[in-house]
């Protein structure tokens, strides 16, 4: 089979498609043909030598495919041979084949492309747990999305309209118009000004109740100072510090040196709330992550979940992949296909 193998650390010239052998399905895994595999941020801070959950390199990457059951292992349903699906994959997802748990194999809706369904799993559990399970978002509050024009970012904007709570994003000018008519209520520019005050004046001085963070540094600090009493803040990454080499690493630093220190007592005496989410470390949880996708595939089913593809990249295209999304280009997701 075909894969793409990050070789080592680097930047984008380090990535080589390459043949691997066929991976064979043992007890209790399925064997996919790939047909879409997803992009995320994570895959480049790994390849960037950033990402510590990243496996030994060189290594194949990716979280989320769609594709076609090719075979099964010893305990599999046999019938499931020839079903479409969606997989959650610890890695080795961006390849013509990966093998996986059935139990992180879901059947593909069918008003789905293979390209919309490898833009579920990574994207809409993320923003489901920041939203609904850790974030507890109601109707009648508001919720500041970050990079809403992000692929977590629209996934989180479809599931903060469907439970009717007022909308707040920052996004670049230029991914304004796609986010109003998407149904984001207030887009604001952060690259030209100071998001803070404009969000502070759009709540008449009292800030939102969920803010979701995936920039980390001090990005965290101006996050919190925007929550209302009761409000809570949700971080799920540090793409601040996205640079390869040396740079990287200074910029890794310098992420970290400038994150605020939540101290219990602080955060009693204001009211607030702060954690954290590494969809990379809720492997544990198969049972949690299986009925949030199940809501999910309820919100497909009802037309308010509308997964959206930006690009969908060849293989060997991969290093342009990398760079349009680092270059902050997208608008939604960014999938590979074989």
């Amino acid at each position: 089979m075909r894969a793409i193998v990050t070789t080592t650390n680097g930047d984008v010239r380090v990535m080589k498609v390459e043949q691997r052998p066929d991976p064979q399905p043992k007890t209790g895994q399925v064997l996919i043909r790939v047909k879409a595999a997803g992009l995320n941020f994570a895959d480049i801070l790994a390849r960037q030598g950033l990402y510590p959950d990243g496996p030994p390199k060189p290594c194949v990457m990716g979280y989320e495919v769609s594709g076609m059951v090719e075979a099964v292992g010893d305990g599999v349903d046999q019938n499931l041979i020839g079903k479409a699906m969606i997989a959650m994959t610890r890695f080795g997802g961006q390849a013509e084949l990966v093998a996986v748990p059935a139990t992180q194999v879901f059947q593909k809706p069918d008003t789905l492309t293979f390209e919309q369904a490898a833009a579920i799993p990574v994207n809409y559990l993320t923003a489901w747990a920041l939203l609904v399970t850790m974030g507890a978002l109601k109707p009648d509050e508001a919720v500041l999305i970050h990079n809403a024009g992000g692929g977590v970012g629209l996934a989180a904007l479809d599931i903060a309209k469907h439970i009717g709570a007022k909308t707040f994003g920052t996004a670049s000018t230029g991914k304004h118009e796609f986010l109003r008519a998407r149904g984001l209520d207030h887009p604001i520019d952060y690259r030209n000004q100071d998001w803070l005050p404009v969000l502070k004046e759009l709540t008449n001085g009292r800030g939102v109740e969920l803010v979701i963070d995936p920039l980390g540094g001090k990005s965290w600090k101006k996050s919190y100072l925007a929550l209302r009493t009761t409000g809570r803040m949700g971080v799920f990454g540090m793409s601040v510090a996205s640079a390869s080499g040396i740079k990287g690493k200074l910029r890794a630093l310098k992420a970290i040196a400038s994150m605020p220190r939540f101290n219990p007592i602080g955060l009693m005496n204001r009211n607030k709330g702060v954690f954290g989410l590494n969809l990379g470390h809720m492997w544990g949880e198969g049972e949690k992550v299986a009925a949030w996708t199940g809501e999910i595939m309820r919100g497909v089913a009802e037309g308010w979940i509308k997964p959206h593809v930006d690009r969908a990249f060849p293989f060997d295209q991969i290093a342009d992949a990398h760079t349009y999304i680092e270059s902050r280009k997208n608008i939604g997701k960014v999938v590979l296909v074989p």
